[in-house]
């Protein structure tokens, strides 16, 4: 289709007939068309589509020839394979004995008691617990009243302790259940009866003790030498809004906003005075900001796929080739390469692109047009990225602790994508900042080794920190 439409549209520029106004009209209806096509044939290799968006299509044509080949080895563990089971723990919570039936046993036989055999069942318990806390009181011959002190986190008749919210917290922010899928957790599994109302009150009351966590994570991401940032859009209240996240290996913060660019950066408060090195997508407002940058290359991989698809460009093959092993190569000399070897590495990335800017020259206006600028081809735009922001594609092989791909911001983004997709759009601005920053929370739990359950409780009950 890319050759007809050059084609025509050689030969129009040849055509001295024709009227500025047609040509300005046939070139808007090949822009269309290109611009349907480019999208009909993206998919999860070639774009940012989600691997979900390929549908069936992805087990056909050349996609079918990649998929591996079904092994004949029998499924688990391998002949000579060093397995591991469960270990038997020392501490049980209950003994069942069981005695030898005497009847089977033979007679007139002295038997003399040894050690048992032992067998353990890991088994779950699902019920709820009420304790109930009794202040002694004194009552003086001076008629005063004196009632012991109740812990300051039980302020009501009776109420929902640490273990109940945190659990309530945990499947609705960090397992992403709906509402009405956590009160049947716990009406069927507790057989309690838990309001949505009251769920939410334990996210809000959750959310008001994590402001001084929020205001650390802060102050840390400022000083972090490496940085992964990137945004998505969300429903709230059946509007789009975007929620960015900042991150690292150890940290992860989100920041919801009604604005996807710079106006939700100075918001944030991170980037405005970092200093560090920036990793993302290439996404502009991004690029205002002084700090040191580096470009997502898992990006490039996949649109210079598509140049290889569709448009069958050589330069776009070689310069894919040449970035995989180039990442495999900063690997192997423990994420950077020797000073020598990057200038041969820069001198190589630098005749690809002088062979690409040949092979996919730039649109030129027509004869007869009034434009002094023409919209670039994907491919080229592409290829010009690579040109203008060399030193930001290459600072993987530059710095160590520069990555290759800007895949930790988008692995952090994506449980937003399974937020939505499960529970459905927010209902208000309230529960896309209670989930922000809560799962801020849990993250950055997770990250560094911790039980996001576990420190749920310890938030709800600073006594057992």
């Amino acid at each position: 289709m890319t050759a007809t439409i050059e084609r025509i549209k050689s030969e129009m520029a040849q055509e001295k007939t024709m009227s500025v106004a047609l040509k300005s009209s046939i070139e808007l209806l090949f822009l269309v068309i290109q611009m349907l096509a480019d999208r009909l044939q993206m998919n999860s290799r070639n774009s940012s589509l989600p691997p979900a968006s390929d549908g069936l299509r992805k087990t056909r044509g050349k996609d079918k020839k990649r998929r591996k080949k079904k092994s004949d080895k029998a499924v688990g563990g391998q002949t000579g394979h060093e397995g591991s089971t469960l270990e038997q723990y020392e501490d049980v919570d209950e003994v069942i004995e069981l005695s030898i039936d005497r009847r089977v046993l033979p007679a007139q036989v002295n038997f003399k008691a040894g050690e048992p055999e032992t067998r353990q069942v890991i088994d779950l318990s699902l019920e709820f617990v009420v304790r109930e806390y009794q202040a002694e009181v004194l009552l003086g011959d001076d008629g005063h009243r004196y009632v012991a002190e109740f812990p300051a986190h039980i302020t009501k008749a009776i109420q929902y302790g640490p273990s109940v919210k945190s659990f309530a917290v945990y499947l609705s922010q960090y397992q992403l259940i709906p509402y009405a899928r956590v009160q049947e957790v716990f009406r069927d599994q507790f057989d309690l009866s838990i309001s949505q109302g009251t769920l939410a009150n334990f996210n809000r009351e959750a959310y008001e003790k994590l402001e001084e966590f929020e205001t650390k994570i802060i102050q840390k991401l400022n000083v972090e030498e490496v940085l992964n940032a990137d945004e998505t859009g969300v429903q709230i209240d059946e509007e789009l809004a975007w929620i960015h996240v900042l991150c690292t290996p150890k940290l992860t913060f989100y920041y919801h906003h009604r604005k996807r660019g710079k106006e939700a950066m100075l918001e944030i408060g991170v980037l405005p005075n970092y200093t560090g090195t920036l990793v993302h997508d290439h996404w502009k407002p991004y690029l205002g900001y002084a700090c040191n940058h580096a470009l997502c290359n898992a990006h490039h991989l996949r649109e210079l796929q598509w140049v290889i698809d569709f448009i069958k460009q050589k330069w776009a093959s070689s310069m894919l080739k040449f970035l995989t092993k180039l990442n495999e190569e900063v690997d192997l000399h423990g994420g950077v390469l020797p000073e020598e070897l990057q200038k041969k590495r820069i001198a190589r990335y630098r005749e690809i692109i002088k062979a690409g800017k040949y092979e996919c020259p730039k649109q030129m206006p027509t004869v007869g047009s009034r434009k002094t600028r023409v919209k670039q081809t994907k491919e080229r735009n592409l290829l010009d990225r690579l040109s203008d922001y060399e030193n930001q594609t290459l600072l993987f092989m530059k710095e160590k602790n520069v990555p290759f791909t800007n895949n930790q911001a988008e692995r952090d983004v994506r449980m937003v994508k399974v937020q939505q997709k499960v529970s459905g759009q927010f209902k208000g601005m309230n529960g896309a900042k209670y989930f922000c920053r809560i799962r801020s929370y849990l993250m950055t739990s997770k990250k560094q080794g911790l039980s996001p359950f576990d420190k749920l409780v310890c938030l709800f009950d600073p006594d057992q920190t």
